[in-house]
């Protein structure tokens, strides 16, 4: 069989679609055929900035969909030739106020998804939502369970609340865009691409404005519930003076610089609640599928690659060319 493997070089040049010795499942587990695997910013940083090319071959990735072609003796929830989706991530089955000691993201620093066949606990995989496609559902976990944990389990937001989506463009923005529309919420995103805020904009939210505009000048008539926050330095101060008094921001990742300077006195005199968020439980993982059956909802999947054209798939995800969610076929 085929994967993507990293090494010998850091970063995406260090990334070749070659022959690997393939997998056997143990007898909890299930040998999938792949179909497509989701391609996320995370596989980016890890071939970056945590696997040493050096330490020897490594598989990327955390999503995946396929096909069962093999189940282990004391599998009973699927069935070979069932077409199903993995779950992202290891020991955090139940839902908790943060991940439990031993939890990992599937892709590191255990081989992740990005191959023709793989090994996975039978207990993380599930049918595919029926109304998807396996091309769709192959995109779908990391960046869904992400979205879905950030509004429902740690903003915890109401019919009534207006949400603030500083650079829509991610997987995991286009899904909270999309759910929280879902959840009758009002969304304004931002966005330094007038294609970008266009696209946002059909696909639901209310109002688009530019990154670089001052959101307090132009967002003036609006009181911003909750603010989701992606991007770090660049805007984590805008985010804070867009929210209301006692309104909620929510961080699940840094695009630039990590840390930055907060006026504290003016934070706690505003009331407001800063929380933490990363990707999700098993439990929250089936929570969102039954969701997004419940509602049809699709993500939003800008491209397909070909495996063998792993390096230009990795560009264009680091590039932030996309809109939406980033696939490579098998």
């Amino acid at each position: 069989m085929k994967a993507i493997v990293h090494e010998h070089v850091a970063g995406i040049e260090g990334l070749t679609y070659k022959s690997v010795t393939p997998p056997s499942p143990g007898d909890e587990d299930v040998l999938l055929k792949v179909k497509v695997g989701g391609l996320n910013r995370r596989d980016v940083s890890v071939i970056e900035n945590k696997h040493d090319p050096d330490s020897g071959p490594f598989i990327p990735g955390s999503d995946a969909s396929g096909i069962i072609e093999e189940t282990g003796e004391q599998v009973t929830n699927v069935t070979k030739g069932e077409e199903v989706v993995v779950y992202p991530g290891t020991g955090w089955d139940e839902n908790s106020d943060a991940p439990p000691e031993g939890y990992q993201i599937v892709g590191f620093p255990e081989d992740g998804t990005f191959a023709e066949y793989i090994v996975v606990p039978a207990k993380n995989v599930m049918k595919k939502p029926s109304h998807l496609t396996l091309e769709e559902s192959g995109v779908l976990s990391l960046a869904a369970i992400t979205a879905f944990r950030v509004l429902f389990t740690r903003a915890q937001i109401k019919e009534s609340d207006t949400i603030l989506l500083p650079g829509i463009g991610s997987g995991v923005l286009t899904f909270a865009l999309k759910f929280a529309k879902a959840a009758g919420a009002r969304v304004i995103v931002t966005s330094r691409s007038e294609d970008k805020k266009k696209e946002a904009l059909a696909l639901g939210a209310d109002r688009a404005v530019n990154t670089y505009d001052d959101w307090n000048e132009v967002l003036s008539d609006e009181k911003i519930d909750v603010v989701v926050e992606s991007i770090g330095r660049q805007t984590f101060q805008k985010s804070i003076d867009a929210v209301r008094r006692g309104g909620t921001i929510v961080a699940f990742g840094a695009t630039t610089e990590d840390t930055f300077e907060m006026d504290i006195r003016s934070f706690f005199y505003g009331q407001y609640n800063l929380l933490g968020s990363t990707m999700g439980s098993a439990e929250e993982w089936k929570e969102m599928l039954h969701f997004i059956e419940k509602y049809d909802i699709h993500p939003v999947v800008d491209k397909i690659f070909a495996a063998a054209d792993c390096q230009s798939a990795f560009s264009y995800i680091k590039e932030s060319k996309n809109l939406g969610k980033v696939g490579i076929e098998f």
